[in-house]
């Protein structure tokens, strides 16, 4: 294929906007003045798959796409799934341990529970930067890989704690080596499906975190119950053994992820090479490409300047202030008046709603083209929740559990987000620092989210509780201003508009 025989005839509608191609005389001559940053040695990876094919005809007919698309899906979404699957496992293995003796077996005083959750995000937050960049320097696959074999030894160490001090080491060090996971992911996306494909392959992957809800509840209540029965807890207590089962798992995994997983389409082991080709054809009109290692200063700046950015920021950061259930479910559903054992198996349900959510959504937002509107959706569910839970008196603990379930539609509207990366940044040194920005956001949320659960609020944590609903209500109103078209109007402020007609209007604590 005649790559700058394309680049020409795609060229009709700028041209419309600029001098003519005869005014500034040859192609090179028309892209040097109209794209100030264009060096074809410097270009995306996928000018690769092209060489040598100069004046073939590439065919990609619907038959062959759909046939390709699920050799894709095949070959590529199982280990997506499965490591994300552990990403969540791994990082809630700490709530099933709370009602699993952890607190009282390393001295645990005060807040310091509440710092064990807020740690892991404080790695992942100093981490995050580097390790964009060397998602970006480095093969993608492998990278990846790494950092998942290590924080599966982190999380085995985490069986060997015996005091606050180590555990926030551990927790720390699991929380830098997970900050590739999700920035990394939303390049695979990027570099193997087209955008109407991308937003709902994040909901699928993402969705993976209920399963391991699922799963991972089911495994904690079974250790607990068997310990208890069969076992002797002073040679190896229950909270023990949930870290030395899903550690040595998600090693195992992670060498699976190294092996098996591409770099990307130009070295994927299951495709033929016209196969490859056809890949990268496929995703042209995300106008991404695959990828490019070296550090562009520019797509740096642009990316830091771009008031989008900081949108999704904002998004990341007040959405996910509601993840501090994740640290504390297991002793919030004890707070309703179930036991410990019971708060590890009730918990499993709400695994599944995320699952029908985030899919449900996922795919309606990918048929009707409007992925923040679907993912404000489950807002609204997970808001409802909490007011159940809020809202009912303490005897009405089943329809407090039901509140409970409820809030896990909640990622809806970050998945969102998640996939805006994938298919609305373009530039790879633009799109790694963006994912970095957004995740920092994230973890900021994170970071704050498990201190409004302090032990004195204990056993309703009703300040945490009102902090998430409040969360959520502006969680809602940053989706409406990350969508595209949407315009604050003149003096909106002083329109005498209700805080639901605004969504300028920020809820305060």
């Amino acid at each position: 294929m005649d790559i700058e025989k394309n680049l020409d005839a795609s060229s009709g509608d700028i041209e419309k906007q600029h001098a003519p191609l005869a005014a500034v005389g040859s192609i090179e001559d028309y892209a040097e003045k109209t794209f100030r940053h264009v060096n074809r040695n410097d270009g995306d990876k996928a000018l690769q798959a092209f060489e040598g094919h100069e004046g073939e005809e590439i065919i990609l007919t619907p038959e062959i796409e759909k046939k390709l698309l699920r050799k894709i899906d095949l070959n590529i979404m199982p280990m997506l799934c499965t490591v994300y699957a552990l990403n969540y496992l791994d990082k809630v293995t700490l709530s099933y341990a709370s009602v699993m003796g952890i607190q009282k077996a390393i001295h645990l005083t005060s807040d310091n529970y509440q710092w064990l959750g807020s740690m892991f995000y404080i790695g992942y937050l100093f981490w995050e930067f580097p390790t964009a960049r060397l998602l970006q320097r480095f093969p993608l696959g492998k990278w990846s890989g790494i950092n998942v074999v290590l924080w599966g030894v982190a999380v085995s160490c985490m069986a060997a704690t015996t005091n606050f001090k180590g555990a926030v080491a551990v927790r720390f060090f699991m929380g830098v080596f997970e900050a590739a996971v999700t920035p990394g992911f939303a390049l695979f996306t990027s570099q193997w499906y087209t955008r109407g494909e991308q937003g709902l392959r994040v909901a699928i992957w993402f969705s993976f975190n209920g399963v391991a809800q699922i799963v991972g509840g089911a495994l904690a209540y079974g250790i607990s119950t068997s310990v208890k029965h069969y076992g002797n807890v002073s040679v190896l207590p229950a909270w023990k053994i949930i870290f030395v089962v899903t550690g040595p798992v998600t090693v195992a995994v992670g060498l699976l992820f190294i092996w098996l997983m591409p770099d990307s389409p130009l070295n994927a082991w299951f495709l033929s090479p016209t196969e490859k080709l056809l890949a990268v054809e496929r995703i042209r009109k995300n106008q991404q490409g695959v990828g490019n290692t070296h550090f562009k200063w520019y797509q740096l700046k642009e990316a830091f300047l771009d008031p989008i950015t900081w949108a999704l920021f904002l998004f990341a950061a007040i959405g996910n202030l509601p993840n501090g259930i994740g640290t504390f479910f297991s002793q919030l559903i004890v707070s309703f008046g179930f036991t410990a054992d019971e708060s590890l198996l009730y918990g499993t349900p709400g695994g599944a709603v995320e699952v029908i959510w985030l899919i449900g959504f996922g795919w309606l937002g990918m048929r009707f083209n409007n992925r923040l509107f679907f993912g404000s959706l489950g807002i609204f569910t997970s808001l409802l929740g909490m007011l159940l839970i809020i809202c009912l008196p303490t005897s009405q603990k089943v329809g407090r559990l039901i509140g409970y379930y409820l809030t896990q539609a909640s990622p809806t509207g970050f998945v969102a987000v998640l996939s805006l990366i994938s298919s609305n940044v373009a530039g790879y040194t633009k799109k790694t620092t963006v994912g970095a920005i957004i995740l920092i956001g994230y973890c900021t949320g994170n970071i704050i989210a498990p201190q409004t659960f302090r032990p004195k609020d204990a056993p309703n944590y009703r300040p945490a509780e009102i902090t998430i609903a409040v969360a959520r209500l502006n969680r809602m109103n940053e989706g409406i201003r990350a969508r595209p078209g949407y315009q604050k109007l003149d003096k909106q402020e002083f329109l005498d508009l209700t805080d639901r007609e605004n969504h300028e209007f920020v809820y305060s604590l």
